[in-house]
């Protein structure tokens, strides 16, 4: 049975995730910043273990990996959290922690888990939850959207630089989820039908997308993928040219007319 290391799993995304990877064979450690979060959301399977853990301290990152006890095949780095508000009146506080949290607690846990994976001599998988806002700008997104992107580049760096030990490292980034931190945003149905209307799919993501991909990337069949960032956005991160208006009269411009 292979290893795997879920980060934010005590809900959205990452308990999707967790339980995917448990129903596919995995054992499965389940990281949150309390255990008992972990276990209150719902049972856990017979394969799966609650661990406490606080991704951007060094020290609780090690003592998580020392419960777990084993080397892991795969991490998932999912914890993230986001402070909206315009970055002009941004409390440096909020700031800091989203940089804590999402970008250094990120490389903290990739790096523990990949220091591990070459003592083992084993092999293993990294893949980062990113987000569309690192690839197109969240206004009031505070520091979410710069520790998206940042992540994604840091992807890239960890691919390059892991590959030789044995790792692959790939990134996802979700779009418009009716999952985790959008859930408050798509309990306003107005917000949600305008947002639906403007994906190409015309749907919202859910966050079996996200699993069923984390899934692959994990797998053999993904051997020879490493140090992507791959857009899981219903095509709404470049649709931004279906929403600019052009006047009728222009149609033929260009047709040889």
């Amino acid at each position: 049975m292979k290893n795997a290391l879920v980060t934010g799993a005590a809900g959205g995304l990452g308990r999707v995730i967790a339980a995917q990877l448990a129903d596919e064979g995995w054992a499965v450690g389940l990281l949150d910043l309390s255990a008992d979060a972990i276990r209150k959301a719902g049972p856990l399977k017979p394969n799966c273990v609650a661990i406490s853990c606080d991704v951007g301290n060094p020290a609780s990152v090690e003592a998580a990996l020392n419960e777990f006890g084993k080397a892991p095949d795969l991490l998932v780095n999912n914890a993230g959290i986001v402070r909206f508000g315009p970055l002009i009146d941004i409390a440096q506080e909020d700031f800091d922690l989203v940089v804590r949290v999402n970008l250094v607690g990120a490389f903290t846990m990739a790096r523990a888990c990949a220091k591990r994976i070459v003592a083992a001599k084993s092999r293993g998988v990294i893949i980062n939850i990113t987000s569309m806002n690192g690839i197109v700008p969240g206004p009031n997104s505070g520091a979410y959207t710069s520790t998206k992107s940042g992540l994604a580049l840091l992807t890239k760096q960890m691919a390059v630089e892991w590959g030789p030990l044995g790792i692959r490292v790939n990134a996802i980034a979700p779009g418009l989820m009716d999952a985790g931190m959008s859930n408050a945003i798509h309990a306003d149905q107005e917000i949600r039908r305008s947002r639906e209307a403007k994906i190409p799919a015309r749907r919202l993501g859910e966050a079996t997308d996200i699993s069923n991909l984390v899934s692959f990337l994990a797998s053999d069949k993904a051997s020879y993928i490493t140090g992507e960032n791959i857009l899981v956005d219903g095509g709404i991160t470049m649709s931004v040219l279906t929403m600019l208006p052009r006047p009728k009269s222009v149609d033929k411009v260009g047709s040889g007319e």
